[in-house]
């Protein structure tokens, strides 16, 4: 109920929790130490979050009631057992509002400059085809370790290692 606002229960288990909830905003509508410690005692061990936002964020927002924090409403019959289903809900919304972060905006990298150096353009001019040649010498360099090097090991038949 504390984190969800509302829960969906059987009717009786909804009067029931409607009950406990509201001694327990009572109890959180002090803002003391006192009330925190009686707060964790009731929740049970491990519940400090949950004191913690009954007091801050639930509590100030029912701070001008005097009672009836929770309504339980009829929701449906259970298909299975027939049992009586009921929404238990706090009275006034105490939805936390959150500040949204904004996202951080991804910078373009400048792009990454070739290894290669440039040859003038006149040299590329006036022999296009040295360069398709020393294309054609170049063999791949072997790439190391790892699934698709052994595979193309495998592929070309070099069976060094």
């Amino acid at each position: 109920m504390i984190t969800h606002q509302q829960i969906i229960t059987t009717h009786l288990r909804a009067k029931e929790a409607s009950r406990f909830v509201d001694r327990l905003v009572t109890i959180a509508k002090q803002n003391t130490l006192h009330a925190r410690r009686h707060l964790i005692a009731k929740l049970g061990s491990g519940s400090e979050l949950f004191a913690k936002r009954m007091i801050e964020t639930i509590a100030p927002k029912l701070s001008d009631r005097k009672g009836g924090y929770t309504r339980v409403l009829h929701y449906k019959n259970r298909i299975s057992d027939g049992a009586s289903m009921s929404l238990l809900e706090f009275t006034v919304p105490v939805v936390e509002t959150e500040p949204k972060k904004q996202k951080k905006k991804k910078e373009l990298k400048p792009a990454k400059e070739l290894t290669h150096k440039k040859e003038p353009e006149k040299a590329k001019k006036q022999a296009p085809s040295q360069e398709s040649k020393k294309e054609e010498t170049k063999k791949e360099t072997p790439k190391k370790g790892g699934f698709l090097s052994s595979l193309r090991r495998f592929l070309k038949g070099d069976d060094e290692k």
